[in-house]
Order: structure tokens, then C-alpha cells, then sequence
């Protein structure tokens, strides 16, 4: 528990009450802080946003894998020993997805914004916010990559910096629209419930004909101003097929560790489709990410035969991302070293994930808990994901510098080499465990970590 809170006289703003900002408003909350939580919605929504609560999950709704053995597993662990918002929150509102977590976005946020909203130690306004306010202490800036026309103009002269990308969403279409007589229900390797995911076979000559329509296909326009590079995490299908007609069974439509009922083979190519809500009436098109135009997407999608009298909830987008050369400005506390007042968060700062954005929201928190006691940076442990992930964000290279998620290469190599790659996987989760529960109880033992919210938390 706190024992060295700062008083009611230290004030915190935060821009914006994305991923990362109700993460960093909550902590600075929960530990005696003074919060005002700036979000523009709904006065205002950026062009892929339509939900006015917090936390809107916007391209895929799968916070990706569960197990501890994995990156995204183990970011998910030690975001929920240091008293995360985001992660119980989802574990509330989790849809089956097999191995995977993944949740119902309108209950999700419904449930982050009513955890902000009735927190006494923060104040929301819903206003844009075009220059950085005065009066307060600190300054989390985690307005996301999606950062308004005026705002982004102050950052830039703050920072003198920024780099854009493009990102890219997937479909949603109706369950009950999908052709279930060509369709078949099952998980990959049989991982998770039967059901968890809707399986869209091919053979190879409607493979073949749909990659021909897909790559030929007309997309949406992009401005000349927006040209710039296409973020490979959320490649558009129609780019990656264009690459090589095997290219897509590679990714999206691989079509291992299925069988189709109907032939009692692996299918040629497969879609998955994954539940969107946890009525199951909704179902995203994974690996779906499209700038097509909408008339083009029910056309050239229908092709596969399971979505042919496909209805769409919401057909696919991309928009323009942007992001701060962030090593050559933040350091690995999310602290801008020419104004140490100021702290970014999220994926402005080059994060990628909804998880990775969160857990960046954590580590502002920290840090601008500890400016505010005026206490040293809190750098966690280069063997935990959170902590390699924020030192890529100060220390990378500045010139090739790109969005990048939880990933086991960023973690230091085990001393003892282990072949079997899942074995391997869990002593580094375990060591990196180890060393965040070390590190919280030397380092961070008089900061209340405490989640409001329990059950649904992930393995350990």
C-alpha cells in the first residue's frame, strides 16, 4: 500500500483515455494524484473511431495469445501484477477465440470508461485539446496514433518530430448471413471451444480465383500527402496477396491445424472468422485488414464461398497512423528528456498493440508518480516484455525506428541455451516474472498496485 502519497496540491493531466491513458490516469489515481483525463470524443471522432466510450477497440478485438509461454501472454501477466485497469477489464468481457483473448469491444469499454468515470480522483472533459494545458505538474501525453490535426502541430513543435504510418481494419460481418453449409466451426489444433471461431474453406481453384479478383480489385483512395509506409503487422490483404499467389496461405488463410468436416481434409485456404461479441452474432474476417472500397469488399469477399450472402456490420478501413521518433526524444520512462514535465504513452510513441499501448500507460504512471515525489525513474527490468519493450523505444534506432509488439527476441537470451523453442519460451516468462516481483517489492513497494477490479485474471 502507498505510504508516501503526494498530496492533493500535485496535479496530472492526461491526453487522452485511450488504451494507454486510462492505464496512466487510473495508477496516478489510485495513488493519491489529482487526474484530469482530456478525450475529444464525442465532441469530436477521429475517422476510425465511432464508440464515445474510453478504450475503444478499433481494428482486431483480440488482445492475442493467453499462455505464459508467449510474448503477448506474458506482457498480459505483468501488466496484472503491476495493478493494470485494461486486462481484468478484459478478461470480464472475453469472447471465446480459442487460445486467444479476445472481447466484446462495446462491453469492454463500457466497462473501462465506467471504472474511470466513477473514480473520485479524476475529472473527464470532453474537448479537443489543441495546446498543451497549463497548471499541472505533469503532462501524459497518450492522444494514440490517430492524434488530431492541432494537437499534432504542438507536438510537433514540441518535438520537432514525427513519423506516419498506415494501418489497416478488418470487416465484421452478421453470423447469421454466414453460409454455415460451407462453413465449419472449430479452433485451430483443436486449442480453445469448437466454436470459438467460424472456418471459411477454399479449394485451390476458388483460392486461385479469389486471389486473381483480390489483387485486381480496386481500393479507396489515398491522399499523395499520406503516402507513406504500410505498418507489415497490419498488412491489407490485398498488398500481401500481391506479393505471391501463395503469400496469403502463408498468413491469413493458412489453413493448418484444420480439417474440414465435409472432405476430411485440410482445406487448400481457410478464413477464420472470430466472435466479436458474446451474444456470437457478430464475427470479424481475421486477418482481413482492407482499403478496398466497400462495394469492391462484398464483391471480391463473397467469392469465398461461406460469405457469399455475407451481411457486413462494418466493412473494412485504413487510416493514417503517426508516432514520435520516440529514441531520439523519450527515454525509457516515456519522460521527453528536453522537457522533463512532459511524458508520452501508447502507440505515439511507436508501441504496437493494445496491450503494448497499456502497458506504456503503466510505465507513464510510474514515472510521472515518481517526478511527482521527486523520486529517480522507474526503468523495469530489461528481462520483463514491459520493460525491453519501453528500452526499444529509447534506445532503438532512431533512423529505422518502427512500431514494434511484445516479442521474445527483444528479451536478453537465457545463459543456459534451450532448443525446444516453448520450453524456452516459459523460462524466459518465468525469469521475467521473477525479476518484476523483485523489482516491485525493492522498487515499488510504497506504490498501491492494487487493481480495483478482480477475477478472469490470466494463468500464471
Amino acid at each position: 500500500m502507498t505510504t508516501n502519497k503526494p498530496g492533493p496540491a500535485k496535479r496530472a493531466a492526461v491526453i487522452g483515455a485511450g488504451f494507454a491513458g486510462v492505464e496512466a490516469a487510473k495508477l496516478l489515481a489510485r495513488n493519491g494524484v489529482g487526474v484530469t483525463l482530456y478525450e475529444m470524443k464525442p465532441a469530436r471522432f477521429s475517422p476510425a473511431h465511432r464508440n464515445a466510450n474510453f478504450c475503444e477497440v478499433v481494428c482486431s478485438n483480440s488482445f492475442k495469445a493467453e499462455r505464459l509461454n508467449s510474448a503477448a501472454g506474458l506482457l498480459k501477466a505483468e501488466m496484472a501484477r503491476l495493478g493494470s485497469l485494461t486486462v481484468p477489464c478484459a478478461y470480464r468481457t472475453r469472447v471465446p477465440a480459442g487460445g486467444a483473448l479476445a472481447v466484446d469491444r462495446d462491453e469492454f469499454s463500457a466497462l473501462v470508461t465506467d471504472a474511470i468515470r466513477s473514480d473520485g480522483n479524476v475529472t473527464v472533459i470532453n474537448e479537443e485539446v489543441a495546446r498543451l494545458p497549463e497548471g499541472y505538474d505533469v503532462i501524459i501525453i497518450a492522444a494514440g496514433p490517430l492524434v488530431s490535426d492541432r494537437l499534432a502541430a504542438t507536438i510537433s513543435d514540441l518535438t520537432g518530430s514525427f513519423l506516419a504510418f498506415y494501418d489497416a481494419a478488418a470487416p465484421i460481418v452478421d453470423a447469421d448471413s454466414v453460409d454455415m453449409s460451407r462453413a465449419f466451426a472449430a479452433s485451430r489444433y483443436e486449442r480453445g471451444g469448437e466454436d470459438d471461431y467460424i472456418n471459411c474453406p477454399m479449394d485451390r481453384d476458388e483460392y486461385e480465383a479469389f486471389i486473381d479478383a483480390l489483387t485486381a480489385a480496386e481500393r479507396a483512395l489515398v491522399h499523395d500527402f499520406d503516402k507513406t509506409e504500410i505498418y507489415e503487422g497490419c498488412m491489407p490483404i490485398e498488398v500481401l496477396a500481391s506479393r505471391g499467389r501463395d503469400a496469403a496461405r502463408y498468413g491469413p488463410l493458412k489453413p493448418v491445424g484444420l480439417t474440414d468436416p465435409r472432405t476430411g481434409r485440410r482445406p487448400w485456404a481457410n478464413l477464420q472468422l472470430r466472435r466479436e461479441n458474446a451474444a456470437g452474432t457478430m464475427y470479424n474476417l481475421v486477418g482481413f485488414q482492407t482499403n478496398l472500397k466497400f462495394s469492391e469488399q462484398k464483391r471480391v469477399f463473397g467469392m469465398i464461398p461461406a460469405l457469399k450472402n455475407a451481411e457486413y456490420e462494418r466493412y473494412g478501413v485504413m487510416h493514417r497512423n503517426s508516432f514520435l521518433n520516440s529514441p531520439a526524444l523519450l527515454d525509457a520512462g516515456c519522460v521527453l528528456r528536453s522537457d522533463r514535465r512532459v511524458l508520452f504513452a501508447g502507440q505515439i510513441t511507436g508501441t504496437e498493440g493494445y496491450m503494448e499501448s497499456a502497458a506504456s500507460g503503466i510505465v507513464a504512471g510510474l514515472n510521472a508518480l515518481a517526478l511527482l515525489r521527486g523520486e529517480e525513474s522507474v526503468w523495469l527490468p530489461e528481462t520483463t516484455m514491459i520493460g525491453a519493450l519501453q528500452r526499444r523505444v529509447s534506445c532503438s534506432d532512431a533512423k529505422r525506428y518502427q512500431p514494434m509488439g511484445a516479442a521474445f527476441g527483444l528479451l536478453e537470451p537465457l545463459e543456459t541455451k534451450i532448443r525446444d523453442k516453448s520450453e524456452r519460451y516459459m523460462k524466459l516468462a518465468e525469469r521475467a516474472l521473477a525479476a518484476l516481483d523483485g523489482f516491485v517489492s525493492e522498487r515499488l513497494s510504497d506504490v498501491d498496485l492494487t487493481s480495483e477490479l478482480t477475477g478472469g485474471e490470466p494463468d500464471e
